[in-house]
């Protein structure tokens, strides 16, 4: 692991998770079906608790196939992020907060679980369209992948503010 600069700082767990709550998107890195290849995708990802995570996609498709060979998988979030000058010294860099994670991802068959994640997805990012939410489950969750993260760690948020 990269060793922090002096003007970064370690963020507790609780602080971490916060930031996957609050980033607009969050990087899923997966092992390519290669074994050896990665593959990254930002998605939109919502947090149940402290160790599981949802995101939902189509029945087929890429990171479905990286899954099913390899179900380590790597989060990481970034929910502030300015480029700044610091005039006394004189120095370029960047004010952040930063959070990574590693666990293991699975389909979801549950059919209330899989109801209950997209149910989360929906009030994370587009709550005032809830009264939706009912039919559109109904028309589509036959054809809708869900896939559960389980953190394996820790996460590990870093800043510099």
């Amino acid at each position: 692991m990269r060793r922090m600069r002096k003007t970064d700082r370690q963020l507790p767990i609780a602080e971490a998770l916060e930031i996957f709550d609050k980033a607009p998107y969050v990087t899923l890195s997966l092992i390519g079906c290669d074994g050896t290849t990665p593959y990254g995708v930002p998605l939109s990802i919502v947090r149940k608790d402290d160790k599981t995570f949802y995101f939902h996609c189509a029945d087929e498709g890429e990171k479905l196939d990286c899954i099913n060979s390899n179900s380590t998988v790597w989060l990481s979030a970034v929910s502030k992020c300015s480029p700044a000058f610091e005039q006394e010294k004189m120095n370029f860099t960047e004010h952040y907060r930063s959070a990574m994670a590693m666990g293991t991802a699975e389909i979801v068959i549950d059919r209330a679980e899989k109801i209950e994640a997209l149910r989360l997805i929906c009030e994370r990012f587009l709550p005032r369209y809830m009264n939706f939410f009912e039919n559109a489950v109904e028309r589509s969750l036959e054809r809708t992948t869900v896939v559960k993260i389980t953190l394996t760690d820790s996460p590990i948020g870093k800043c510099k503010e």
